[in-house]
């Protein structure tokens, strides 16, 4: 089996998208994601109208939109992209209308992106949206002038005497600053209060309001101020983590150099190139679409696609991914895949798709979040009504301090901290060829206690190759014997028989009266002779069979090697013995794993003496063959129920059951199949074993980055509580504190975009 299968599995069956999140979370600015570089509509479902929410930047905000439509008659059915802001709507007729008046009161603005969504009643599509760069440049203008004129109210206040004339100015370039800065805020915020929920809009919105009302206007407006330009920064550090993935799609050129049926070559742009037809790259550029070989032989660095860290070879018949560098000779290539669908597309849309499933520290952060902000929205109450009865405070004095205490409220830093890891961690996986379908299996692959792993394709080859050779009949001329071997081998299509002509790598033959003996081997003529090429069994019926040849045969036997015998007449002329011999990253893959404290297991369909052969040379102690796939899947049960979680590493189709009962299904992605992808958890792009513990490794660290940033914002959150009740913690404070944090936390996840190290 050929490379060529890597086109197949790199759009797998993947997780639903996330279901709605607590309603009580963060982010109201794009903090928590980018404009996708281009929309996927190929998973759209048939009649549904797609939309682009551009202020819909994470679970929250799609937790938002999905309550408004719950009332709205007619709506069948809802699919989100987060990572693109894109929403399809599948309605009644008639009801459309009705759900984007629903999704617009929620303070969101749809935007057409179909044909067929475009109507008065789907909008105009803004002209620069949030996310993009044009929108971030206007908008940091925008808020660096509330900046100055919040910073000027501070020192008309600090500078100015308590006059009429100067609080007018006070409070006339406050009022500037905080609509400069705050009215997207104020929108969303009085939108969510009027729906009864508390997001970090309404709270920032009833604390600005607030502290306006009680005469503090300077600081009102510093904190709409700063708690804006905390948010775009944010945005910006979060699409770091987003546009990780996203630029993986500039590795493919926009021009394609497209041979014409007249023969000439003409550059047309790579999205226009159709199936089939012939594309020419030279030295040192990059495949613009996948394809295979027709002409040319070369290397090709395919470390984008598969992270393969040596190139490649690559010649006539050999597949080629779009992103990958040609780099030693020209190659002309025929198209096996449109732009939309190369192989680098498509891990780009699987890991966009990876991206909307919930990890579980990512739940529990929002189950959390749901009590937290409510409480403290409480507790900001109780200190204003109670504390000046129970503590003597001033009403002001008491209505400040609950204030601060609403911008502490804003969970911002620990609902962010989980997705923005998940997400380097998934694009720091799918840059080293490990395509992870979410979150969940990111987290959990930390727990593994023992990983089974299929023989054939896995551990070994997949490939029989010729690894011995000897001329038994002594009397005989080995050119002229392993010649006859090869020509009568190269006209069959055994996998066995192919290995053989392959490793011989001699002159053919002519040869006549060639047919095949099923179960045994196959038959011809050569000037005349007959000669037979098969196994052990054929030779014990011809007679053959010798004390000194079985010696023989056993021993290759026994090293997990097929041995293949010619013979003519009453002797025995040649021994061919071929093997699939173990991959290279196999026996550093298990030592890994054993250093991990992870158990290795071989379960194959394979015989017993070859698979301990291939066990024993791989470092695997627990080897079991004979394996039929329900046995597979009884092992997987097995290990289990012994160690605790299980994974299993395969290929093939008779892998599947095991893959899918697996906690972890691991699917080679280099010579493993269609259904395999389809059962797996987890698709390793280069078929190297070394990518599970590197899995294991950087989920270890996505976890303990993970809990860094928990610890990490509600820490610093519980710091400036007691100040807040207790100490002097002003509003502008607990605004550089919360979104200090979230910086914080953004920049801590954003590390797991380093290359993992081994160890």
């Amino acid at each position: 089996m050929t490379n060529q299968n890597v086109l197949k599995p790199v759009a797998p069956h993947l997780h639903p998208h996330a279901q709605a999140a607590a309603e009580t979370s963060c982010c109201g600015s794009p903090a928590c994601g980018s404009p996708a570089a281009s929309i996927h509509t190929a998973d759209i479902p048939k009649g549904a109208l797609l939309f682009r929410i551009p202020t819909m930047d994470c679970a929250v905000e799609e937790s938002e939109i999905r309550r408004a439509l719950e009332p709205v008659a007619g709506v069948r059915g809802l699919r989100f992209r987060l990572g693109e802001r894109t929403m399809a709507i599948t309605a009644d007729e008639g009801a459309l209308s009705g759900a984007l008046d629903a999704i617009r009161k929620a303070g969101f603005k749809p935007e057409a992106l179909n044909d067929s969504a475009s109507s008065p009643a789907a909008g105009a599509q803004a002209a620069a949206a949030p996310g993009s760069i044009a929108g971030m440049s206007t908008g940091f203008a925008r808020l660096m002038a509330a900046l100055v004129l919040a910073i000027a109210a501070e020192a008309v206040s600090f500078l100015a005497s308590d006059g009429a004339g100067s609080m007018a100015a006070e409070m006339g370039l406050a009022l500037a600053a905080i609509a400069l800065a705050g009215l997207d805020t104020y929108k969303k915020g009085f939108a969510a209060l009027l729906r009864g929920r508390l997001n970090i809009n309404a709270l920032m919105a009833v604390a600005v309001t607030g502290a306006f009302l009680i005469g503090h206007w300077p600081e009102a407006a510093m904190v709409m101020a700063l708690y804006a330009i905390a948010e775009l920064i944010e945005a910006r550090a979060v699409d770091r983590a987003r546009n990780a993935i996203q630029g993986l799609l500039a590795l493919a050129p926009e021009l394609a150099e497209v041979r014409q049926p007249d023969g000439t070559w003409k550059t047309a742009k790579a999205d226009a190139v159709a199936l089939d037809a012939v594309v020419r790259i030279r030295p040192g550029e990059r495949v613009p679409l996948d394809g295979v070989v027709t002409e040319g032989a070369s290397a090709i660095d395919q470390a984008p696609v598969t992270g393969e860290s040596i190139p490649v070879d690559k010649s006539v018949g050999d597949p080629v991914f779009a992103g990958t560098i040609n780099q030693t000779a020209a190659l002309e290539f025929r198209v096996t895949a449109v732009a939309a669908n190369t192989t680098l597309a498509r891990i780009i849309h699987a890991v966009e798709e990876a991206q909307g499933t919930r990890a579980p520290t990512q739940r529990f952060v929002d189950r959390f979040a749901a009590v937290y902000t409510p409480a403290v929205f409480v507790l900001a109450i109780a200190v204003a009504l109670l504390t000046p009865w129970l503590m003597g405070w001033g009403w002001i004095e008491a209505l400040y301090k609950a204030l601060v205490l609403l911008v502490i409220a804003c969970p911002c830093a620990l609902v962010i901290s989980t997705p923005v890891t998940v997400v380097s961690a998934l694009a720091s996986a799918a840059r080293r060829g490990i395509l992870i379908k979410g979150g969940t299996y990111l987290e959990e692959a930390r727990k593994l206690k023992a990983v089974a792993l299929d023989k054939t394709g896995t551990i070994t080859e997949g490939k029989p190759k010729l690894v011995a050779s000897s001329l038994l009949d002594r009397a005989a001329d080995e050119n002229a014997v392993f010649a006859i071997a090869a020509s009568i081998a190269g006209r069959s299509d055994h996998p066995v028989s192919k290995a053989i002509a392959d490793g011989l790598k001699r002159q053919p033959q002519p040869v006549d009266n060639f047919r095949a003996l099923p179960g045994r081997g196959v038959q011809a003529t050569h000037e005349g002779r007959s000669y037979v090429l098969g196994n052990h069994r054929l030779i014990e019926e011809q007679g053959l069979c010798s004390p000194a040849l079985e010696a023989q045969l056993k021993q290759h036997e026994e090293a997990g090697r097929t041995v293949t015998l010619l013979a003519s007449g009453r002797s025995v002329l040649a021994l061919f013995a071929v093997a699939d011999t173990i991959k290279p990253s196999s026996q550093a893959a298990m030592a890994e794993l054993r250093a991990l404290g992870v158990t290795p297991v071989m379960l194959t369909g394979d015989n017993a003496a070859t698979a301990r052969a291939i066990g024993m040379h791989a470092g695997i102690d627990d080897v079991r063959g004979n394996l039929l796939p329900e046995e597979k899947l009884a092992a997987i049960k097995a290990l289990q129920q012994r160690h605790g979680m299980a994974g299993m590493a395969g290929d093939g189709i008779n892998d599947a059951p095991a893959l899918a009962q697996a906690d972890i299904g691991f699917a080679m992605g280099g010579a493993g199949t269609d259904t395999a992808m389809e059962a797996a958890d987890v698709v390793i792009m280069n078929d190297d074993l070394r990518r599970l513990p590197e899995t294991i490794r950087l989920s270890r660290r996505a976890h303990a980055v993970l809990w860094q940033n928990i610890t990490l914002a509600l820490g610093i959150k519980a710091v400036f509580f007691v100040l807040a009740v207790f100490g002097s913690a002003t509003m502008w404070m607990a605004v550089f504190a919360d979104m200090g944090a979230s910086l914080l936390v953004v920049a801590n996840g954003l590390r797991l975009m380093r290359t993992p190290k081994a160890g």
